[in-house]
């Protein structure tokens, strides 16, 4: 017997079939340098994210030095602390009135009393406007104290027992009347005050060491000639 020969089959690629096949070796390869390319980027995220928060440790440490070595004027703007519970010595009013000869325009008359005693370094204010229905038309933000004056809107910190004038900007009111109806509210957005002077240990064991010897001079001479009564 004579065995059957084998034939091969070879199939041709259709054009669809070969554009296929491209298409998923492009797709394939994209996706593998996106991958790699995320990944590089995590890893240098990472790194520099180490590198930041390095950065920021050491600023922190740095910050008290850094204060000690500024000159008075300007570490006295930063010896303050944030606190909200001070806001119940400000006495705060606010009172809205039509800008003459500009109808539709209002200004808002700002006064503050400081009824404490620690001086306000920084006081934010949101001023807010309201019709008779309680409905909100406006607000803006002011800065009322900062820690330096300057001209502008720096006015300075408010110091212990002392009052503080000043106009918000206009704001319009087209189609209402500002003479009717308007009031406005105020909300303490940031409250700051400063921490006063402080005196340096060396000034305080001077301190101590004089009264110590005040207290032994105003002995009496029997008190020193026997200690131990």
């Amino acid at each position: 017997m004579t065995g059957q020969p084998s034939y091969i089959t070879f199939r041709k690629h259709t054009f669809l079939s070969s554009a296929a096949m491209g298409f998923s070796a492009v797709i394939i390869t994209i996706a593998v340098c996106c991958t790699a390319v995320v990944l590089y980027t995590v890893h240098l995220a990472g790194e520099k994210s180490e590198r930041l928060v390095v950065l920021a440790e050491s600023a922190v440490r740095g910050l008290p030095e850094l204060a000690e070595s500024l000159p008075p004027v300007l570490s006295d703007l930063l010896d303050d602390h944030r606190q909200p519970d001070y806001a119940g010595k400000l006495a705060i009013s606010a009172k809205v009135s039509p800008q003459s000869g500009r109808h539709g325009l209002t200004r808002t008359a700002i006064e503050i009393t400081n009824n404490g005693q620690e001086v306000v370094s920084l006081l934010s204010l949101r001023i807010i406007l309201l019709d008779e229905h309680e409905q909100l038309l406006a607000e803006s933000q002011q800065w009322a104290a900062t820690p330096l004056a300057t001209d502008g809107e720096w006015r300075g910190p408010i110091m212990p027992g002392s009052r503080r004038y000043f106009v918000a900007p206009c704001m319009g009111m087209y189609g209402i009347d500002a003479a009717e109806g308007l009031h406005a509210e105020v909300e303490i957005t940031e409250l700051r005050v400063w921490n006063g002077p402080t005196k340096a240990p060396a000034a305080d064991a001077q301190a101590t060491t004089s009264a110590r010897n005040a207290e032994k001079s105003e002995q009496s001479p029997v008190a020193l000639a026997n200690p131990g009564l």
